[in-house]
């Protein structure tokens, strides 16, 4: 028994060797890893080799650890059983490692050591790739054990993988293609919303450009791009970069979404709380460069969490208030949480560092940048229907009507559908503003708008056309059906019951039946000399329009 006993615990003292074959593909060294945390990063490699037995076998899927402040040194073993040579390509596939070093054994003795990061030039990489790539040529018939130091002051994920020089190549091609096809949508994106921007000058494109270039920026830092192509011999500025650039990204994005989602207005509770957020988040990202990596990077982790919650939040107040923007904004923001909750475990050692897992909030990233888009545009529409909206009533307003009356009376004129209006005047209103004051007139004005919002549906364009007076666009209705609507108005309004004294309206209708109206004006003076007509004869009546020659003051 003891026996069986002490060669478990030798079988559990050992990781499995990786066998490769020529053509290798890709694939994960995890499972085949050899582990020590070496908590005060004080070992060196030739300690590590004298004191082999404190590597461990990993036997897991994935080797990440959160933020840590121990060194992990790791080893692993790859057998050639073929009876040729194999070139082979050892990659960590998370930039984001300050110090890596890789130790390879000579083939005559002594090892062959490579000390890169990202806190070194990017020039001490054996491979010019945003990634860490180590080659390397395995002998026929040999077994190697290869060794690698990890310290960094950010996430410790470990994801290392070995392949065949031309099934890297492949999966680099793709990879590459990829990312153009990424960032491409952003720059799409963010001069699409420019442009549009330059047309509306509306400060929520503002925001969202901010947002959205930041954003990328961050992921050319997180993906070690802008290490490769912008700053290869500045370390300091690659690191400190992705600190400002989340940063910004975070600023933006809660300046965005109060905009979006009118905060101010709809939410002023959690709009204040997003502004002492906004103002602590300014405050970071200005000492960022100037604090320990470790501490800044882990307190804007928790922060665009804490942000991306908030914004949530404000987004659902809002769309329960009736904002239409927030409809798109919490679609694209509730995907863009779960992302980054998964990243944020992730990062934080609770999730497993795999490709989808640490891919997940950058292709959630650019689908939310569309939904926002369209949250934009839907903001756009909204301006532009209070532009035409008058809000004590709740209906269009005079500049509308002016617009749609000729556009109507021209689509008519073509088809030779009738198409009628009504022109109404709210009786004694001066008495009950005198009366009772100017705030019981206005809830009277109130009053009828919803009546004549309820009392009509589409086509129907309904307007205050200013003061106490109403104007009811009627396209494809007769005389007959404009007049019955307009008695229906009548009654009505009659039994709302507002005052003592009983409310009523008086009403003037023109319509015009393909040869009585040469303009639209016409029309509108015919319901106008109606509506005069109906106030002559004492109110509270309907009076139709005589003929065509009325409206020029012929009769």
């Amino acid at each position: 028994m003891w026996g069986i006993f002490l060669f478990c615990l030798a079988l559990d003292g050992q990781a499995e060797p990786l066998t490769v074959a020529p053509g290798q593909q890709s694939v994960s060294l995890a499972p085949h890893l050899r582990l020590l945390e070496d908590r005060d990063g004080s070992l060196t490699f030739d300690e590590l080799r004298h004191a082999a037995e404190g590597l461990r076998p990993w036997n897991e899927k994935s080797a990440n650890f959160g933020y840590t402040s121990s060194t992990y040194w790791v080893a692993f073993t790859l057998r050639n059983p073929s009876g040729q040579a194999l070139p082979l390509l050892i990659r960590q596939d998370y930039p984001l490692i300050d110090f890596l070093e890789f130790w390879e054994p000579r083939e005559g003795g002594g090892w062959r050591h490579v000390a890169t990061g990202d806190r070194r030039p990017f020039s001490s990489r054996p491979l010019a790739l945003r990634e860490f790539v180590f080659p390397v040529t395995l002998p026929p018939a040999s077994e190697r054990t290869y060794y690698m130091r990890f310290a960094t002051q950010g996430a410790m994920n470990i994801g290392l993988s070995v392949s065949s020089e031309v099934s890297l190549i492949s999966h680099l091609t793709l990879e590459q293609f990829l990312l153009g096809v990424y960032y491409g949508g952003f720059l799409v994106l963010v001069i699409y919303n420019l442009l549009l921007f330059l047309a509306v000058r509306d400060r929520a494109y503002g925001f969202y450009m901010g947002y959205a270039l930041s954003y990328s920026l961050y992921f050319g830092a997180l993906n070690g791009v802008s290490f490769q192509f912008v700053w290869p011999d500045n370390p300091w500025l690659a690191n400190e970069s992705l600190l400002v650039l989340l940063g910004l990204s975070i600023i933006f994005g809660i300046q965005f979404a109060r905009t979006i989602c009118s905060g101010r207005q709809l939410a002023p509770r959690v709009d204040r709380v997003a502004g002492l957020l906004l103002y602590l988040t300014i405050a970071l990202t200005v000492i960022a460069p100037f604090v320990g990596y470790r501490l800044m990077v882990t307190t804007l982790t928790v922060q665009a969490l804490l942000a991306s919650v908030l914004m949530l939040i404000l987004g659902a107040v809002s769309l329960w208030r009736g904002s239409i923007p927030a409809r798109y904004f919490m679609v694209g923001w509730a995907t863009f949480l779960a992302s980054i909750i998964v990243y944020v475990l992730k990062t934080f050692g609770w999730l497993p560092h795999n490709p989808y897992t640490h891919n997940a909030f950058q292709v959630a990233a650019l689908i939310e940048m569309v939904l926002l888009s369209l949250a934009l545009g839907a903001r756009v529409r909204e301006i532009r229907r209070r532009g035409f909206t008058d809000e004590l009533s709740g209906l269009c307003n005079r500049r509308f009507f002016e617009q749609r009356l000729p556009r109507e009376f021209s689509q008519v004129n073509r088809s030779g559908s009738p198409l009628s209006l009504l022109f109404m005047d709210l009786d004694h209103f001066k008495a009950i503003n005198d009366r009772y004051g100017h705030a019981r007139g206005d809830e009277a004005i109130r009053a009828v708008g919803q009546l004549i919002l309820q009392q009509t549906r589409r086509p129907v364009v309904a307007c205050r056309y200013g003061g106490e007076e109403f104007a009811v666009l009627l396209p494809q209705t007769n005389a007959a059906q404009a007049e019955v609507l307009a008695g229906r108005l009548l009654q009505k309004v009659k039994e709302l019951g507002l005052f003592d004294l009983p409310m009523t309206i008086s009403i003037g209708v023109a319509t015009y039946d393909g040869h009585n109206f040469d303009s639209a004006m016409q029309l509108f003076d015919a319901a106008d000399r109606a509506l005069y007509r109906a106030k002559q004869q004492g109110r509270d009546r309907v009076q139709m329009s005589l003929a065509g020659a009325e409206a020029l003051g012929l009769s």
